[in-house]
């Protein structure tokens, strides 16, 4: 767990660098930053997205998975999850959930989270989430300067995914091939997408509710590929 672990406390000391330049931003910089951020993760989510190698598998995952979400309805879940972290901490930042699940998303949806926590759950050293932990640290600069102090709330979810996925690592050992992790990654470019336009204001995609097909297309690989 020592990799997640690093892993959090780069988003944060990134966190607390970004808020502490954005009180100096003038509002206009703060716009376009928000701006170059949305294109960013349209950019990553694109490219995750292009690594499917089956797209029956892709679209059935992400429509069995957002029925899925839109029944338990996780938008809402996460929503009042992040609203109660905006009154214990007394903040009025509109995009403190935006921040938070924006922030998460980015982080935890490639193929890096997935093979490094694989790594340290299998006994090796963490060097995928190391430099994982770099790379993070100075994106959530960025994006805590565009988007506020949501942004450093994405390590609960952050240690709850990364952390759980190591835990069990040993359970699932030689069941991760190479198709799941393209397949995984797939989705969770989607979501980026969707995420991503959200951000620029193009559109309003719910895009928590798509989470379940990250389980959905695991079970779909093992099925058919």
């Amino acid at each position: 767990m020592w990799g997640t672990l690093i892993n959090a406390g780069a988003i944060v000391v990134g966190s607390i660098l970004g808020l502490l330049f954005h009180s100096n931003i003038p509002k206009k910089y703060i716009q376009i930053i928000f701006q170059a951020i949305g294109l960013f993760t349209l950019f990553v989510g694109i490219a995750m997205a292009l690594k499917t190698s089956n797209y029956l598998i892709l679209v059935f995952s992400m429509v069995i998975g957002a029925i899925l979400g839109t029944m338990m309805d996780l938008e809402k879940l996460i929503n009042r999850f992040s609203e109660k972290l905006k009154t214990k901490i007394k903040t009025d930042n509109n995009k403190f959930s935006e921040g938070m699940i924006s922030a998460f998303l980015l982080y935890c949806m490639g193929s890096m989270t997935i093979l490094g926590a694989f790594e340290e759950g299998l006994g090796s050293s963490p060097n995928l989430l190391l430099a994982k932990s770099l790379m993070d640290g100075v994106s959530s600069i960025a994006l805590s300067a565009g988007l506020g102090v949501g942004v450093i709330f994405s390590v609960v979810p952050l240690m709850l995914y990364q952390g759980g996925l190591t835990l069990f690592a040993n359970l699932l050992n030689d069941k991760l091939s190479e198709p799941i992790i393209n397949e995984l990654s797939a989705v969770g470019g989607l979501m980026l997408i969707g995420m991503g336009l959200n951000i620029l204001e193009i559109a309003k995609i719910k895009v928590i509710n798509l989470l379940p097909a990250l389980v959905i297309v695991v079970v779909l690989v093992w099925l058919f590929l």
